[in-house]
């Protein structure tokens, strides 16, 4: 059983013992401390905090506790029912409504759920604003609503129209000419909200599609982060013959991937990468990604005569830099697109729009698509920790050993990256789960896997 606080919001398994999991007890306290927060830091008039949920078994349990939490604070709920998380961001602007609570554990396994905590503006807390809510919480630090000032609750099933209309209106998503390109897609949604939605995407784009674990009921069919080793039932799909490309998204559709009409994997990196590459045709500026992100991006951005920064992990690092450098485009590795023009937030509808207008502006197959980009391969690995695994000084250790080598860059806004002139590694303390991550990349799987490998020996070592 686990509970995880952290500045994004509480994350946990669903039962067990309080303090330890996901339980009522610890959704009221932290939902409270929410709501004490944006009381506090309020700058408009506006009562109102959007809840959304993704369609985990548990969500409904969550969202009731929540809501009654909220209304107990003194806030008016507006309850979007089953919605993307894109589609909650951008209903807590539409509405202008004080903040919005996601309910939902985004990749992580059906036995876990989460509670996502957005600002004003529809984006997630700073780090600064999520250590107060953490603060807050620990104090218990609430005052609830008399009587005569409780909150009211309503639902509003809206937001999904709005949110596929808003892609539509977008300039460069060429709405035309997809539908004359005649698409025909397969859609793994994984039992969940992207099988609410994306049909009514597609529709608008004339595409015609076949859905994989289409029905939301939370019951996920295969592990439900989006990478190949879970995907072979839409990767089977695709070979049969007679798609032109393969969707796949997360629970609470925010990450993007896809399959070729070979039925190979597109590769999660290079969602991204695609829509860079296509909105940097049309408009120059500059680009984002995160420390864990492949280097094609940067490869593809100066390739356009453009400039291409890093961030650390975490989409309000990535926005954070993105509104620095006043960024074109961005966003994760993981499959996460965020394009400005519609908001700050990763959002798979925009993506979806905007990798088929490269594909039929291009006149390329998603396969023929691929071969045009720089050829980057990332190996995936993670070190379980214990409770007595001091990260911080084992991170520093590394640090300290490749500090002084010559040829190798040392990066540690976000745990340590190292740098090397033709691969690199990158070790991290999740923020979602008891481990450290450790990416690597080199031009070849068998390279990035090698030191990816070896320094988890280094770790191992040093315990």
């Amino acid at each position: 059983m686990t509970l995880i606080k952290s500045i994004s919001g509480i994350r946990g398994t669903i039962g067990g013992l309080v303090g330890d999991t996901l339980n009522p007890l610890d959704i009221v306290k932290f939902t409270s401390a929410y709501a004490t927060f944006i009381r506090r830091s309020s700058r408009s008039d506006s009562n109102k905090i959007i809840v959304g949920r993704d369609a985990r078994i548990s969500g409904e349990m969550v969202k009731n506790v929540v809501c009654g939490t909220l209304m107990g604070m003194g806030y008016d709920v507006i309850d979007i029912g089953l919605a993307t998380t894109p589609t909650t961001e951008l209903a807590v602007r539409w509405t202008g409504a004080e903040g919005g609570i996601i309910i939902t554990a985004s990749h992580n396994p059906r036995q876990w759920n989460a509670l996502k905590l957005l600002n004003c503006e529809g984006e997630f807390l700073t780090k600064d604003d999520g250590n107060e809510v953490l603060s807050i919480a620990e104090r218990e630090d609430f005052h609830y609503a008399d009587v005569d000032h409780l909150g009211h609750y309503q639902e509003d099933d809206s937001f999904d129209q709005k949110h596929i209309q808003s892609v539509l209106a977008l300039e460069l998503v060429d709405v035309e000419a997809i539908r004359n390109a005649h698409f025909r897609v397969a859609v793994d949604a994984i039992n969940s909200v992207g099988g609410v939605i994306l049909p009514g995407l597609l529709d608008a784009l004339g595409v015609e599609y076949t859905f994989l674990n289409g029905e939301p009921t939370g019951d996920f069919m295969h592990n439900p982060e989006p990478l190949e080793k879970n995907l072979g039932g839409i990767m089977a799909e695709m070979a049969k013959g007679g798609y032109d490309l393969g969707i796949v998204v997360d629970p609470d559709v925010d990450r993007l991937a896809f399959v070729q009409e070979d039925g190979r994997m597109y590769g999660e990196e290079y969602t991204l990468i695609t829509v860079a590459d296509y909105i940097l045709d049309h408009v120059k500026g500059a680009t984002v990604s995160n420390l864990s992100s492949t280097r094609a991006l940067r490869d593809v951005t100066e390739r356009h005569g453009c400039k291409y920064y890093a961030a650390a992990v975490g989409e309000v690092n990535v926005t954070t830099k993105m509104k620095e450098v006043a960024a074109v485009i961005g966003g994760e590795g993981n499959g996460g697109v965020i394009y400005p023009e519609s908001h700050y937030g990763r959002d798979a509808l925009v993506g979806i729009g905007l990798f088929l207008s490269s594909m039929v502006q291009k006149g390329l197959k998603a396969s023929e698509l691929r071969k045009t980009f720089p050829e980057y391969f990332i190996a995936k690995n993670r070190i379980d920790l214990t409770p007595s695994t001091d990260v911080d000084a084992i991170l520093d250790r590394v640090k300290q050993k490749y500090g002084k080598e010559p040829d190798v860059q040392v990066t540690d806004i976000d745990g340590v990256k190292l740098d090397f002139p033709d691969k690199w590694v990158h070790l991290r303390k999740s923020n979602t789960e008891p481990i450290i991550r450790v990416y690597s990349e080199a031009a070849s799987m068998e390279e990035a896997d090698h030191i990816g490998k070896q320094l988890m020996q280094i770790v191992y070592d040093m315990q």
